[in-house]
């Protein structure tokens, strides 16, 4: 029985839930056959609204990387040209790759850098205006 089948039978009994279930169905699968691990990755807590996330890109370029946001997912790929190098032992990877992070609806992309082969994006935490605790005055 894959991690896909364990999960699918209660949808039956969960109606306009299917965004959550593929999320879900995503996740296991990805954790299952391990495909989604490179490039390593930290997702670190700055504050209350900030989040760094770093991914370990040793060996690529600014070129060959790109950072987009979709729909509440953002994907971060890498590719590097191949050159005409002949090794005689390759141990750093620079694979071609796909790496995706789904964001609450409420982060935004912030900031992208790329130092010393780390990609680091900054994604905050923005509550908007009319989810923000308000205190009522009392008469």
């Amino acid at each position: 029985m894959t991690a896909v089948s364990r999960i699918t039978w209660p949808r039956a009994s969960f109606v306009g839930f299917d965004r959550i279930w593929n999320e879900l169905d995503t996740a296991f699968t990805n954790s299952v056959d391990n495909t989604n691990v490179f490039p390593r990755h930290n997702i670190i807590k700055v504050d209350e609204e900030v989040y760094h996330i770093e991914l370990a890109l040793a060996g690529y370029s600014r070129e060959d990387l790109d950072v987009e946001l979709e729909d509440g997912v953002m994907v971060i790929t890498g590719e590097k040209e191949d050159e005409s190098v002949e090794y005689l032992h390759k141990g750093i990877s620079t694979k071609k790759f796909r790496r995706t992070f789904r964001l609450n609806e409420n982060v935004e992309v912030a900031d992208a850098t790329f130092v010393d082969g780390l990609l680091t994006v900054v994604l905050k935490h923005i509550v908007p205006e009319d989810k923000q605790a308000v205190s009522i005055k009392i008469k």
